[in-house]
C-alpha cells in the first residue's frame, strides 16, 4: 500500500512539473511575438509547412462530413417532415462543433505529428545545442514561428472546413436527392448568425490550435533524444492535444451556449 501511495505521489509530482514545465514554456514562445514579427519569412514558412500542406485531409475529409451529414440529416428529417432545415444542421453542425473541432484532430495528427518529431530530432542531433552555443535562442528561432503558424492556420483552416462541408451538403441533398435550394440556402443564412455561430467556431478554433501547437511543441522540446524517445514524444504529443481539444471543446460549449 505504501508503495502504491509512492508510486501514484511520483507521478502526480511529474505531472505537475511537466504541466509547469510547459506553462513556462509556452510564456516564454508569447514573449517572443516582437522576434517573430521581425522576422515574417520564418513565420510564412511555417505557415505553408502546416497550413497549406494540411490541405488536402482538410478538403477531403470537410467534402465526405458534410455529405453524410446532408444524407443522415435529410433522412432524420423527413420523418418530420422539415427536410427544408437540412441546410440549416448541416450549417450549424459544422460551424459551431464539427469543423473545430475535426481540423483540430487533424491538425494535431497531421501537423502537430510532423512539430513533434521536427523538434524532436533537432534536439537528437543537437543541433538545438548548437544553436545555443552560437547565442541563437531556439526557442525564439525554433518554436515561436511554428507555435504562432499553428495559431493562425488552424482558424482558416477550420473556415476552409466549413465551407466545403456545406458545399458537400449541398451536393448531398440539393443535386442527387432533390431538396429545393431555395430553402436550402435561405434557412441557413437565417438560422446561422456571426455572433453566436460564426464568432463562437472562431473562438473555439483559435483556442484550439493554441493548445495543437502548445502540446505537440512543448512534447518535441522536452523528448528524450533518442529515436524511440522522438517516437514516444510525437505518439504522445498528439494523443494529449487531440484529447485536450475535446476537454477544451467541452468547455467552451458550456461557456457559450449556457
Amino acid at each position: 500500500m505504501i508503495g502504491l501511495l509512492r508510486m501514484l505521489g511520483a507521478r502526480t509530482l511529474e505531472g505537475l512539473r511537466g504541466l509547469g514545465e510547459a506553462v513556462l514554456l509556452v510564456a516564454r514562445i508569447l514573449r517572443a511575438a516582437p522576434a517573430v514579427a521581425l522576422r515574417p519569412r520564418l513565420l510564412i514558412e511555417q505557415l505553408y509547412a502546416v497550413g497549406v500542406q494540411s490541405m488536402v485531409i482538410i478538403l477531403v475529409s470537410a467534402l465526405f462530413i458534410g455529405m453524410v451529414l446532408g444524407l443522415q440529416g435529410y433522412y432524420t428529417l423527413a420523418d418530420f417532415g422539415a427536410t427544408e432545415a437540412v441546410g440549416t444542421m448541416v450549417a450549424l453542425s459544422l460551424v459551431r462543433e464539427l469543423g473545430p473541432v475535426v481540423t483540430a484532430l487533424l491538425f494535431a495528427g497531421r501537423a502537430g505529428s510532423s512539430l513533434t518529431a521536427e523538434v524532436g530530432l533537432m534536439k537528437a542531433t543537437e543541433q538545438l545545442s548548437s544553436m545555443e552555443m552560437m547565442a541563437v535562442d531556439p526557442e525564439r528561432r525554433i518554436l515561436a514561428p511554428r507555435f504562432f503558424a499553428a495559431l493562425i492556420a488552424v482558424p482558416l483552416l477550420t473556415a476552409v472546413f466549413s465551407v466545403i462541408g456545406i458545399l458537400g451538403g449541398y451536393l448531398v441533398t440539393v443535386g442527387m436527392i432533390g431538396v429545393d435550394s431555395g430553402p436550402f440556402w435561405s434557412n441557413m443564412q437565417n438560422a446561422v448568425t456571426i455572433r453566436d455561430d460564426i464568432l463562437n467556431g472562431v473562438i473555439k478554433s483559435a483556442a484550439f490550435g493554441l493548445l495543437a501547437g502548445w502540446i505537440t511543441l512543448h512534447k518535441g522540446y522536452t523528448a528524450v533524444p533518442t529515436s524511440s524517445g522522438v517516437s514516444r514524444a510525437t505518439t504522445r504529443g498528439v494523443v494529449h492535444a487531440s484529447l485536450a481539444v475535446l476537454g477544451l471543446d467541452f468547455l467552451l460549449t458550456a461557456l457559450m451556449f449556457e
